[in-house]
């Protein structure tokens, strides 16, 4: 996965459990695309100051990743939908019931995983 898209994911799900004042940075960086300079600069920090806070909060998420794997899951529940609706589109077209079995057996791995 994309660095910046694992950042955004792992923000999503655990940002509010970081401070304010590391979430307003962590945002300016990964959400709004600010350099880290033009955020020392609007903060009155250093650079490297920034640099060291990301860093400190991409440690962070992760091992709260590492532990609860809740975008593991959430990502996992969004690859069995996509085979559901595929496999809902291809009955459509079939009505072959053994593509049904397919779709309930996906559908009960989705509910156990919540």
């Amino acid at each position: 996965m994309e660095k910046i898209v694992e950042q955004g994911l792992l923000y999503d799900f655990y940002g509010e459990l970081l401070t304010a004042h590391q979430r307003r940075i962590y945002e300016d960086v990964v959400l709004n695309d600010l350099s880290p300079s033009e955020i020392a600069k609007e903060q009155g920090i250093s650079r490297q100051g920034v640099h060291d806070l990301i860093k400190r909060c991409d440690k962070l998420l992760e091992e709260y990743e590492a532990k609860l794997q809740l975008v593991a899951k959430f990502m996992k529940g969004r690859e069995l939908a996509a085979r559901m609706d595929e496999l809902a589109e291809e009955w459509a077209r079939t009505k072959d019931t053994s593509l049904m079995i397919q779709i309930r057996r996906l559908s009960g791995e989705i509910t156990s995983a919540l």
